[in-house]
C-alpha cells in the first residue's frame, strides 16, 4: 500500500518511509492511497489486541519492509489489556472504554510502543540515529520517552509547555533516560506544535538530525489507534448485534480520527460524538461549517488544549469521515461531571475522561437509548490527583507502573518558543 499526502504534492511511499518521515515533504499528512474492505466476520477467530491488530494493520504495510514483522510489533506492544467496563446504574449509560492501563496511563501508549517497536525493526544505525521531535500537551511526551528508553538508533525530544501540565505530567515527562530528552517550553500546546512543524519545514536541520514526529500527524501513531476501537466495537457487535457510537474526548484529533478510518475500514462503528474542552476550535467548525484555528486557552484537561488540531488537515474532506456532533465542555462542567459519576458509581473519571461522560449525558434520549455507547477513557486519574482528589474527597490510587515514575530522576532544560533556540538544543545533542 502506498501513503499520499493530504496536499496532494509529495511522492506516494509506502508505509515504513512514511513512518520514518513522520510528516510529507510538501508539508502535508500521510494518508493511505485506498483502504481495505473489511467485515465483522473477518475478525472472528481473533482474540485480544495483538492478534486483531495483526490482520487488521497487515493490508496498510503490504509491500513495506515492516510487512512481516506487524504480528510481532502488535503481540509486543499490545501487551496489556484495554477493558470495557460499565460504571452507570442506568440502563442508558455507556460502556467506558479503559485506555489507560499501559506504562504510562494514557491511551498514548498504543500509538508510541507501536510506532518505536517498528523502528527497531527497521534497524536504525546506532551512530546516526533518527530523532523523533514531539510536541505534548501532556501525555503523547510520558508515552514517547517510556517507549523510546532503550531503542537503539533512536533518540527522543519531548517540547511541552511550561506551566501548562500537571505535576505527575511533568514528572513523568522528564524522567527518562538518555537518549530521551525533555524541554520546556515558554508557550502553549500550539507553540511547542509549531516549533515542530517549523523544524520538519528546516530542510537542512530535518536532514541533519534524521527528524521524524511521534505525534498524531505520524501515521504510525494512527494506525495502531484503530486497534482498541475496532476490538471494542466487534465485541459490542457480537454481544448486541448493534454498531455502538463512540465518544471520544479529543485536542488533536488523532484518536477520533483513528476510529473514523477504522469505520471507514469497515468495522462495526456507529457514530461518532466529539468531546472538547473550552477550546471551541472543533465545536465552531461543527456548529458553522468554517474551520477557524486560534491560540489554545488552558484548562483542567490540559492534554485537549488545542487550538489549531493538526489532524484537522486528514478528517476534512475525507469520505467516511462525518462526525455526528461536538460538545464543548467548561472546566466546572468537567468537574462536576466527576464528583456526580464518582456518587453515583463509585467510578473515577479524569479531567479528560469527563468530558467524553458529559457529551453521553448531553445526547437526546432518544439518542442514547438507540444502540450501546462507548466513551473513551483517556488517562488514569491519578495522574490529574490534583485536580480529581478536592472534587471525589478521597486519594486515587496509583497503579504501581505510575506510582514508580515519581521515583526516577528528572532532567529538563528550558528554551523559548523559537525555532534557533530548539536548533540549538537538538545541535548540542539536549
Amino acid at each position: 500500500m502506498l501513503f499520499h499526502s493530504t496536499r496532494g504534492n509529495a511522492p506516494a511511499v509506502t508505509a515504513d518511509i512514511a513512518l520514518k518521515a513522520g510528516a510529507a515533504p510538501d508539508g502535508g499528512l500521510y494518508l493511505p492511497g485506498n483502504l481495505p474492505g473489511f467485515a465483522s466476520g473477518d475478525f472472528a477467530d481473533t482474540s485480544g489486541l495483538g492478534d486483531l491488530g495483526a490482520r487488521l494493520l497487515a493490508p496498510f504495510f503490504e509491500g513495506s519492509p515492516l510487512a512481516d514483522a506487524i504480528p510481532d510489533i502488535c503481540r509486543d506492544a499490545f501487551d496489556f489489556p484495554a477493558p470495557c467496563v460499565t460504571p452507570q446504574s442506568s440502563d442508558d449509560g455507556p460502556a467506558v472504554l479503559e485506555l489507560f492501563h499501559g506504562p504510562t496511563g494514557a491511551f498514548k501508549d498504543f500509538g508510541a510502543r507501536f510506532l518505536f517497536r517498528s523502528f527497531s525493526a527497521l534497524g536504525q544505525d546506532a551512530d546516526a540515529p533518527i530523532t523523533v521531535l514531539v510536541a505534548t500537551s501532556g501525555d503523547t511526551g510520558g508515552a514517547v520517552g517510556c517507549a523510546a528508553e532503550g531503542v537503539p538508533g533512536v533518540r527522543a525530544v519531548i517540547l511541552f509547555p511550561k506551566g501548562r501540565i500537571s505535576a505527575f505530567q511533568e514528572h513523568q515527562l522528564c524522567c527518562w533516560k538518555p537518549p530521551v530528552s525533555a524541554l520546556r517550553v515558554a508557550g502553549d500546546f500550539d507553540a511547542c506544535q509549531a516549533l515542530v512543524k517549523a523544524a520538519f519545514a528546516d530542510a537542512g536541520l530535518t536532514a541533519r538530525h534524521s527528524l521524524t514526529s511521534a505525534n498524531s500527524i505520524s501515521i504510525g501513531r494512527l494506525l495502531p489507534q484503530m486497534i482498541y476501537w475496532s476490538r471494542a466495537a466487534l465485541d459490542v457487535e457480537a454481544e448486541t448485534g448493534m454498531k455502538p457510537g463512540l465518544v471520544i474526548p479529543t485536542g488533536n484529533l488523532g484518536n477520533a480520527f483513528a476510529a473514523i478510518l477504522a469505520r471507514a475500514c469497515g468495522l462495526p462503528i456507529g457514530p461518532v460524538v466529539l468531546a472538547t474542552n473550552a477550546n471551541t476550535t472543533l465545536s465552531d467548525w461543527f456548529s458553522s461549517g468554517r474551520y477557524s484555528a486560534r491560540a489554545s486557552i488552558a484548562t483542567i484537561a490540559n492534554a485537549m488544549d488545542v487550538g489549531a488540531p493538526s489532524n484537522f488537515e486528514r478528517l476534512d474532506g475525507f469520505d467516511g469521515g462525518r462526525i455526528a456532533g461536538v460538545e464543548c465542555i467548561g472546566d466546572d462542567t468537567i468537574r462536576t461531571r466527576i464528583r456526580t459519576t464518582f456518587e453515583d458509581s463509585g467510578y473515577i473519571a479524569c479531567p479528560h475522561t469527563a468530558t467524553g461522560l458529559e457529551a453521553h449525558a448531553r445526547l437526546p434520549e432518544a439518542e442514547r437509548k438507540a444502540r450501546p455507547w462507548i466513551v473513551a477513557a483517556t488517562a488514569h486519574p491519578g495522574k490529574f490527583a490534583d485536580i480529581v482528589e478536592p472534587v471525589i474527597g478521597r486519594t486515587v490510587d496509583l497503579p504501581p507502573a505510575l506510582s514508580g515514575v515519581l521515583e526516577r530522576e528528572v532532567r529538563v532544560s528550558d528554551i523559548a518558543p523559537e525555532l534557533a533556540a530548539l536548533t540549538a538544543s537538538l545541535d548540542a545533542g539536549t
